[in-house]
């Protein structure tokens, strides 16, 4: 199920010359016209030569831009690839500029399983940042070829730098390793088809990965789910043969102070139900997981740092299929924990597992909740296809978009508008499961809102991370990011972890 190849980051001084790799990875940036390689391992010469073949070319230096050109004196590697920074100054240059562009490249080679990357890296700050690009551009899902490709996928990195010897690096080279597996292995998760990823086998995977790391992995199924009174995963996966799971992970080290528990929508496939979705695109709803996967990987990934922290992710899945036993519109469904929803539409099915997920982690009372779903449509309408809606209370919601930003993963702050919770009122139930059309992401959210525990009579700091767009790319890749499954939030999810560890 979880394939994606390891791989091996390390950092080396500035002279090459007796260093060998598959591929040698430059940088370039465009300054009134003319190519201009940047942190060049080679003599002035050399790269004044190299230089004017990238012009003549046409090398522009923009992002994604690659150039391929054969070795040269002074290096045992016989191929350059030449990525373009995106900007035209040096100065310019952020961390997360320099990660796309060690991604990109990563995401690009052909044929090299090692490789060299000599691009800008005079602080340990930026060697992170390529070794954590190269970490997630390094990525290519095969599991259902009948035939593998025969190009090899990158196995071994070695990142130039003056600062090679810092006693810092070794910490941040393993960090950059592990949110690179937990990423990748994520979109394994999200591109898995639904005939092979449904509840219980998504389950089974989620136990079998664990059982090399420190985890205690919890799974309840159908008929547990029925005895304890989850109303929301056995209404939304009744229709299916495959039958909803809820799998709890634990990750608690005896000397951990505080506790976030992470809760993730894990549809494994979304037909919308009884209220049926349009056919055309429909297959891209094997994604309609990748809040469940998400959250796995981000406790997987802190198991494996040792931070001292608890976390405890909560997956709550299920089909979202019609059948003979499928939830109709109109149908009133009882939650974990007694609140009774009316579904007004079958399709608006993730906030039902989602409130079940949110009131049975309440009782454990964490100092943070934080759930993450591809909830709505609605939230691509409003921030687009790349950048999450993060709502809740306003210190959480706050510490989440700074993380996001200094990860590199586009976030942005969404308020919960009083007004919107009267649309949700049921004349039949506690609570309708839609609401207001106009603004159904904060709509949602509000709903989810209903579902956080308080513990001696407060609410349960809590957010909701909407990434229905980011989750999932159709388009083309760019940078790190490759199409399909894109690992989205578990670096914010797992530098939120740690910041709280640290505080």
């Amino acid at each position: 199920m979880i394939n994606s190849s390891d791989l091996t980051l390390s950092a080396i001084g500035t002279d090459i010359k007796r260093k060998s790799a598959d591929t040698l990875v430059l940088g370039v940036l465009k300054t009134d016209g003319k190519a201009t390689v940047v942190a060049s391992p080679f003599t002035s010469e050399t790269t004044s030569s190299l230089e004017q073949s990238l012009t003549a070319l046409g090398a522009t230096g923009k992002a994604d831009e690659v150039t391929l050109l054969p070795g040269v004196e002074g290096s045992k590697v016989k191929v350059l690839l030449v990525i373009g920074l995106g900007v035209a100054e040096l100065a310019e240059l952020t961390n997360e500029q320099l990660r796309r562009a060690a991604g990109s490249a990563a995401r690009q080679l052909s044929n090299a399983k090692t490789a060299i990357f000599a691009l800008p890296s005079d602080s340990v700050e930026r060697v992170a940042a390529i070794a954590e690009g190269i970490a997630l551009g390094s990525y290519r899902y095969e599991n259902h070829r009948s035939t593998k490709s025969e190009k090899p996928v990158l196995a071994e990195a070695q990142i130039v730098t003056s600062v090679a010897t810092s006693k810092d690096l070794p910490a941040l080279l393993k960090r950059a390793a592990v949110l690179g597996r937990a990423v990748r292995a994520t979109r394994d998760l999200i591109n898995a088809p639904a005939n092979v990823l449904y509840p219980e086998s998504f389950a089974t995977a989620v136990k079998d990965y664990s059982k090399s790391l420190p985890l205690k992995v919890t799974v309840l199924d159908e008929k547990r789910l029925a005895k304890d009174g989850f109303g929301g995963l056995l209404g939304v996966g009744g229709g299916s043969v495959r039958q909803p799971r809820l799998v709890k992970v634990e990750y608690s080290p005896a000397k951990a102070t505080k506790h976030i528990a992470l809760i993730g929508k894990g549809i494994t496939f979304d037909t919308g139900g009884t209220s049926l979705k349009p056919a055309a695109g429909m297959h891209a709803m094997k994604s309609d997981m990748s809040g469940a996967a998400a959250v796995f990987q981000t406790v997987a990934a802190v198991a494996e740092l040792g931070l001292n922290i608890k976390v405890t992710a909560w997956l709550c899945l299920a089909e979202n299929m019609p059948g003979g036993a499928s939830t109709r519109p109109g149908d009133v469904l009882t939650m974990f924990g007694g609140k009774t929803v009316e579904v007004l539409n079958t399709d608006a099915e993730g906030r039902l597992v989602m409130a079940d997920g949110l009131a049975a982690a309440s009782l454990e009372k964490p100092d943070v909740m934080i759930d993450i779903a591809t909830l709505t449509g609605a939230q691509m309408l409003a921030l687009g296809l790349r950048t999450a809606g993060i709502m809740g209370e306003s210190q959480v919601t706050k510490d989440l978009v700074a993380v996001s930003d200094q990860v590199g993963e586009l976030a942005w702050p969404m308020p919960l508008p009083e007004e919107l919770r009267p649309s949700i009122e049921s004349q039949v139930a506690d609570l309708a499961n839609i609401g207001e059309r106009m603004g159904g992401m904060m709509t949602a959210a509000v709903f989810l809102n209903e579902f956080v525990g308080e513990v001696d009579g407060k609410k349960i700091p809590w957010a909701h991370i909407d990434f229905a767009g980011p989750a999932f790319n159709e388009g083309s890749a760019w940078g790190y990011t490759p199409k399909n499954g894109t690992g989205s939030q578990v670096r914010t999810l797992v530098a939120y972890a740690e910041q709280l560890a640290a505080n």
